[in-house]
Parts: structure tokens; sequence; C-alpha cells
């Protein structure tokens, strides 16, 4: 049986011998109270909004435990921190703490920490950008590891004359096959297959844009994006921000082998669309994406709300379906449909819903919603959602955790934020992305944008993307028809 620390007897030793008790949960910050964590996290460091003076915090398993006495910043010894996690995976922890306040010691009420059976993906990349999004004076993507604090930058556009990026997305969560976009006159679209990276230009005579939402096909060979004219606009409400929509948009399927570009052609519909946010399903066999029908826009803005619809894709023929299923519809349900993402098991659909547009990072409305494949069911995940925008999401690839930006604690950082989905597909309260120093958060100035979950790090780094920002041209698609 491992035994980190005897509590009884350290607590008999030194510890408070007069306190008072309190029914609330210590004034903690991150709010680590009540969550669900995986084994390989990273020290869920806290601190206390309080500040007392001292503070002693007690950690106990079936057979392991832990008891650390600090100031009012609460930083767990990372080993230490691994070994009860491990050994008390798929258990509960109770975590008692007492804190000297203003002479006087407060027990606070004990809360729990659920360690699940599963692991998360151990690694996470994002931009980093100020929640502005019109300028981008130091912009970058970065890797984090998430069993400890390590960091590092895998592409930096200070080394690429300062040009706008894209957030960076992975396929399958596999480090060997993505892509982000890279904006500017020697910019592409930058895919990652099996460690090799080639710049992409992947406009063609006639489309709106270059590349700008979508995913890569599981197989790696081809990308489904859309091509969208983006319009970004100040609201004259003191409660509104940044508003972006689509004035036009279309969505194209790219082959990386034959290095060709179609439209995809869907079912005849009745006037104008817009289309968008297209994305694979697990299998790489269907195609998510959000439609809405076209307006007069900006003035007819809160009345722009997206379906979400699925349509069948063969691979082996690079051909569409006939037919389109509509999985949520806006005039039925309300609301407006944005950023699909497949759980890797196929199981679920998760996405968000805000009350209208395509732009839900700075609607405080907006939230995720769950939807099982198998049975139809809709889950609003009142236990993940809160306040703020709840939106950008990617899955861990064993299905059972999910990670996104959220804005609940200010409304307008964005914070990555993971929850976990049970085996009864029921969703747990999410806790924020751990720090070596708790503190960290109140004195960034950056969002965390697009957070995405990988088995593995990266090959590549800044060094290397600014090699192939400098490299030449990139290369070009030729236009087919859909076979």
């Amino acid at each position: 049986m491992l035994l980190l620390l005897l509590l009884c007897g350290l607590l008999a030793c030194g510890g408070p011998q007069e306190v008072e008790v309190c029914e609330q949960f210590p004034p903690i910050y991150p709010d680590y109270t009540e969550v669900t964590i995986p084994s390989n996290i990273a020290p869920l460091n806290f601190l206390l909004r309080n500040k007392p003076s001292q503070v002693e915090v007690s950690i106990k398993g079936k057979t392991t435990g832990l008891l650390l006495r600090s100031d009012y910043k609460v930083q767990f010894q990372g080993r230490r921190w691994r070994k009860v996690l491990e050994a008390e995976k798929g258990g509960t922890l109770q975590v008692l703490v007492k804190a000297k306040v203003d002479g006087r010691w407060i027990q606070y009420a004990p809360f729990s920490w659920h360690i699940a059976e599963e692991r998360i993906d151990p690694y996470l990349s994002y931009r980093l950008i100020e929640p502005g999004y019109e300028v981008w004076n130091a912009l970058q993507l970065r890797e984090r590891h998430l069993e400890s604090f390590a960091e590092r930058v895998i592409a930096d556009n200070n080394l690429t004359d300062r040009s706008c990026m894209n957030c960076h997305t992975y396929t399958k969560n596999d480090p060997s096959l993505s892509f982000f976009h890279l904006r500017g006159k020697d910019g592409g679209t930058i895919l990652n297959r099996n460690g090799e990276l080639r710049k992409l230009d992947t406009r063609v005579a006639g489309m709106l844009s270059s590349a700008v939402y979508g995913e890569l096909h599981p197989s790696g060979r081809y990308g489904i994006f859309s091509s969208n004219v983006i319009i970004p606009e100040f609201h004259t409400l003191a409660e509104k921000r940044l508003e972006v929509y689509d004035n036009a948009s279309e969505i194209y399927l790219y082959d990386f082998d034959a290095r060709t570009v179609q439209t995809v052609a869907f079912p005849v519909s009745e006037g104008e669309k817009l289309r968008t946010f297209p994305v694979f399903s697990a299998d790489g066999r269907s195609v998510y994406y959000c439609e809405a029908p076209y307006l007069p826009l900006p003035d007819s803005i809160q009345y722009l709300k997206y379906d979400l619809h699925r349509i069948a894709f063969d691979p082996d023929r690079r051909a569409f379906g006939t037919a389109v299923d509509t999985l949520y519809s806006a005039n039925a349900m309300g609301g407006s449909v944005c950023h699909p993402k497949a759980s890797p098991d196929g199981n679920f659909l998760l996405y968000t819903v805000a009350d209208y547009g395509t732009f839900p990072i700075w609607h405080q409305e907006t939230d995720l919603q769950l939807f099982d494949l198998r049975t139809g069911e809709r889950d609003s995940l009142d236990r993940v959602n809160a306040p703020g925008s709840d939106t950008y999401h990617s899955w861990s690839s064993g299905s059972r955790w999910f990670v996104f930006a959220s804005k609940r604690d200010d409304g307008i950082y964005g914070k990555p934020y993971f929850a976990y989905v049970d085996r009864q597909g029921r969703a747990h309260k999410p806790f924020v992305l751990p720090q070596r120093d708790p503190a960290h958060y109140d004195y960034t100035l950056k969002s965390y944008n697009i957070p995405e979950l990988s088995t593995g790090p990266l090959s590549f780094d800044a060094g290397d993307i600014e090699r192939i920002y400098r490299a030449g041209e990139a290369e070009t698609f030729t236009r087919v028809e859909e076979p």
C-alpha cells in the first residue's frame, strides 16, 4: 500500500489546534470544487481569494494522501501529485482546506475530486491572441503538455512578417495529421502529413476566398473547407461587441494527392444558401455542415440562423449523396448552430448554439449541446455551460473528454476548460487548464483560442513554420467537377 503522508500524525504536530467550521466551500480560484479529472492531468494548483496568511490542504483517497501547508497560493509537487492520481484512478479524493484569516483558523466544507478511469490526450494546442481580434501584434500557436506545465511555441507571427494565423486543427487527434492557415502574401494552408510540411494555395479562380473553416479526412487525402466572404463589424450597443458574419459562402472538397478542388454539389434547394463549418464524420463517410438562407446583411443579422445538416460522402469516388439529413432545425428549435465536431467513436456530435449568426465567441448566450447520433437525443449540457460564451471545442481520442474555450470568468478572455463524458453519456462539471501559478489567469492578456487535443507532440516548431513560409510559392490546385 502506498502512503505518501500519514495525515493524522502530521495534523497533530504543528497543525491548527482550534478552528471554526464553515459550511461553505473555500473561496478558491480556479473553481476546482466537485470536478472530475483525468489521472494524467497536471496539478490543480489554486489560490484563496481572501488571501489568508496560512493555508493547510489535506487530500485523502482510499490508500494515499497529501498534506500541504502554504500561503494563500496552493501549489502541489508534481511527482507526488502524479503518484496519488495514479493510485486513486477510478476513485475519489476528498479535499479539506483550512485557512488562517485575520488571526483565526477556518475549516471550510470539504469537496471532492473524482479521478476518471480514462486518461485525456496529453497534448493541447491553441492560439494565443488579444481578445479584440482586430489586431494581432503578437500572435502565436502553442502546444502545452497537459501532464506538466511544459509549453512551447509551434508558430509565431513575428517570424512570418506578422501575418495572421488561423488556429491549428488535428484529424483524429493525430499529431502527424494537422493543418492551419497562414495568411499574407507568402502564406498558405500549412498541411502536416506524416511529419512533412506543405504550403498550399487553396484558392482557385472563381472561388470567394481561400480555404477558411474545415477539417481533414481521416485518411489524410482530402480536406473539406468553406470559402467565405467574412465581414467584421462593431455593434453600437454597449452590451454587444464584435460581430462577424458571412456575406457569401460555399463548400469545397480538396484532394491533396491529386491537387484538385471541386465544389460540393448539394441537392437543389429553394433560394440562395450560406453554407459553412464543414467537418467529416468519424468514419469519413459523411459531412456535417451548417446552412442558412441568405439574408440582406448586416440589417437582418438577428434573423440569420443556421441549421445543422449531414450529407453522405463516398471517399472512393469523391462523390456526395443526393439527400440531406437535418439534425438541428433553427426554425423548429430556435438559435443558430455552428462548429459541429464528431466524437472519434462516432457516437456524439458536439456543437454550439447562439441566438443568431456564425461568430459565437462574442455572444454571451452561446452554449454547447451534445447530440447522440445513435438515439437522436439532445443534451443541453447544463452541468457544462455557464454564463459567457462556451464554444470552440474538440474531443479527446477516447471520446470521454472534450475541451472548449469559455469566457465564463470575465466575459472577455477565453480559457480552455475540460469536461468528462461518462459511459452513460452524461457530461460532468468542467475544470480550467491548470497553471503552475494559480494567479496566471488574473494577469494574462491573451485569449486561448480553438483548443485542440492531441495524442502526442507535433514534429515541427516555429522555426520550421518560418522556413516553409519563406521557401517560395505555395502548391496550387486545379478545379474539377464532382464525378
